[in-house]
């Protein structure tokens, strides 16, 4: 790699630890900086409207979420197709302690951040115990172990009156140094507060990517067998991988909760868990890019299909329904569309744009 780390072009490595850093050159390290800089001050500059503040609340819980979904099925090459029930845990977990203890509790309101480590723990322990069929399952009959899953969540949440048999058990307004997050403030406030873990959560996978566990996870998804010929074992490094995905998917499904004050079973339906499936599938299986681009598009696709459904309500008859047949169209579209032509995903786009701004103006 070229000595100048401003201006270095392509990837000549001669050390495995150059290899593995996070920002190959400076120019990165100083854009990524940028980027997230912008990300913070943004709202200080320009006053959005509620809709569009929880539109981008939803994109962030989503990304925490497909960051997940990405680790136990895009790095450990194993099919999840019951990811919202993990989501759910993590909300119905928080709604579990605000029903028994109230929901204006003090851990409820005050020790908030607790709370988060605490679905996110619930998660992971649900993950691991669903990911035990990896040991003897794998390919469509593991898919089909965690859609089991889906399926016994959604009944055990409508029909036990422990959670209030599905219906919205509402969740306190949280308390933060400056005292109760008011009504007004409750969408930036949570802006920040979501940001900031998708930050601190996208390093920390970066970084675990970078260690033995993480090269794990990518050679069992490759070659379990050869894996398991190198030392690793492949049935631990699967339930490994759903202990992590339960976790971030806890941790999500407790934003989710406190976002909307409240969990309900809708928000948790297998429809959900295809809809995570396709963000990951169109931000980039395999990719850390890719959790991010994903939900931002699928997000930015409803958003767009509601204002063109609104826009044509001032053309088209009333009785036309128009938003219950275009979503699902245009949703399974992208799906078929990114599938045929471009299956790994927005991320692969991403690559190509900085491979070529990299060689630009092709120095060697």
């Amino acid at each position: 790699m070229s000595s100048n780390r401003w201006f270095a072009t392509g990837n000549f490595f001669s050390s495995y630890k150059a290899e593995q850093r996070i920002f190959f050159t400076h120019l990165d390290r100083t854009v990524f900086a940028v980027f997230l800089l912008a990300l913070f001050v943004w709202p200080l500059c320009v006053e959005l409207s509620n809709k569009y503040m929880l539109v981008l609340d939803n994109i962030l819980i989503a990304m925490i979420a497909i960051i997940g979904l990405n680790l136990v099925t895009g790095f450990a090459g194993l099919i999840s197709i019951g990811h919202a029930a993990f989501v759910g845990v993590g909300a119905y977990t928080l709604a579990f302690v605000a029903r028994q203890l109230g929901d204006s509790h003090i851990l409820i309101t005050h020790a908030w951040p607790l709370m988060l480590v605490l679905c996110g723990l619930v998660g992971a322990l649900f993950g691991a115990f669903v990911g035990l069929p990896a040991l003897r399952l794998k390919h469509l009959y593991l898919a089909i172990a965690t859609l089991s899953f889906q399926m016994i969540f959604q009944w055990t949440i409508n029909f036990l009156p422990l959670f209030n048999q599905g219906q919205t058990i509402p969740i306190g307004r949280i308390y933060w140094f400056t005292g109760m997050v008011s009504r007004q403030n409750h969408y930036i406030f949570w802006y920040y507060v979501i940001l900031t873990l998708v930050v601190l959560m996208g390093l920390a996978v970066r970084n675990l990517l970078r260690t033995r566990f993480g090269r794990s996870l990518v050679a069992v998804r490759d070659n379990d067998r050869a894996a398991d010929a190198m030392g690793m074992h492949p049935g631990l490094t699967k339930v490994f991988a759903f202990a992590l995905a339960g976790f971030f998917a806890g941790v999500a499904g407790a934003l989710h909760a406190y976002l909307y004050r409240g969990a309900g079973i809708e928000s948790f339906t297998l429809h959900q868990s295809i809809t995570y499936l396709a963000m990951a599938i169109v931000g980039g299986l395999g990719t850390l890019t890719g959790s991010f681009w994903g939900p931002a598009a699928i997000r930015f696709l409803d958003l767009q299909v509601e204002n063109m459904v609104e826009w044509s309500a001032h053309f088209l008859p009333a009785t036309l329904n128009l938003a219950t047949a275009l979503k699902p169209l245009t949703f399974g579209l992208v799906i078929v569309l990114f599938l045929m032509f471009e299956p790994r995903g927005i991320a692969n786009w991403w690559r190509i744009c900085r491979t070529y701004l990299k060689l630009w103006p092709y120095r060697y």
